[in-house]
């Protein structure tokens, strides 16, 4: 069932006007609880609200946990599942991530507001430390090559599998495809740093991590706090529809991530890492 809801709306065209029904994408808050302690004496606490699209919640805060630094590996969690006992209401909004006994959790470290928007996650970060405070290794030397031509299919290829977006225009997606580019994982939501952590719970639900031969396009621009999720899951190559912004080249440059933007109508800008692409340069 996908994530949608009708509603009737006015649709004005010059001097016509008609009503007609619609669809919207929804939104709904998510609780992010964890457990974690000793087996003697296990704690709960809420970590973070953030407003998604229903759906595939379990990867969603896999993957947060991962690319904010709570956890190093997925097998640090021990399950992930819906609190029942929050009233019938509210079930599928919060979730808990029990983690193992000899789990760690630097509260001290995760300074973060308990509201993140659906548009921008850094916007939740409680200073501009924290937004620094997750580290992201340097990525290894190029494992795979990417050919422009088969960037240039990506998009397309993006649009038609958005099932949700197909009804309402109103979601963002993160696609991981290989080197023959073929897409291998699609993830949407009304946030774009929801989907993306989508797609990478899913690629390491299915042990996929390190994403080092792999390559992520996201369907709006690149902003600092995607790349750095990216470079968390070990991706190479981050494309965008959109354009980066001068800290997300910054970050990708340093860790020797390859970034694209721009990627639309058979053109794209390659901002660094151009080693990774089968590119052949004429100079100006």
């Amino acid at each position: 069932m996908l994530p949608v809801s009708p509603i009737t709306v006015l649709k004005v065209s010059g001097d016509e006007v008609t009503e007609q029904p619609d669809l919207l994408a929804v939104e709904e808050p998510l609780e992010v609880r964890l457990g974690y302690g000793p087996a003697s004496d296990r704690q709960q606490r809420s970590l973070s609200v953030t407003m998604r699209t229903p759906g595939h919640d379990e990867a969603l805060v896999l993957g947060f946990l991962l690319t904010e630094g709570i956890i190093n590996h997925p097998q640090q969690v021990r399950a992930i599942r819906h609190c029942q006992d929050t009233g019938r209401q509210q079930a599928q909004n919060v979730i808990r991530a029990e983690l193992e006994p000899d789990v760690a959790v630097a509260w001290e470290r995760l300074e973060r507001h308990f509201y993140t928007s659906s548009s921008c996650g850094v916007c939740g970060k409680a200073s501009i430390e924290a937004v620094y405070a997750t580290s992201c290794a340097v990525l290894p030397p190029a494992q795979a090559l990417f050919n422009p031509d088969l960037l240039h299919q990506l998009p397309q290829r993006l649009r038609l599998r958005q099932d949700v977006f197909s009804h309402t225009g109103g979601l963002h997606a993160a696609g991981l495809f290989d080197t023959d580019g073929q897409i291998l994982l699609l993830s949407e939501d009304v946030g774009r740093h929801n989907a993306l952590d989508k797609l990478i719970g899913a690629a390491a639900l299915r042990g996929w991590l390190p994403l080092h031969r792999y390559g992520l396009l996201v369907s709006g621009r690149a902003s600092f706090e995607l790349v750095q999720k990216a470079l968390m899951a070990g991706l190479p190559l981050l494309a965008a529809v959109g354009a980066p912004s001068s800290l997300a080249v910054d970050l990708a440059r340093s860790a020797g991530q390859t970034l694209v933007g721009f990627l639309r109508e058979g053109r794209f800008n390659v901002y660094c890492g151009a080693e990774r692409l089968t590119l052949s340069v004429v100079s100006a």
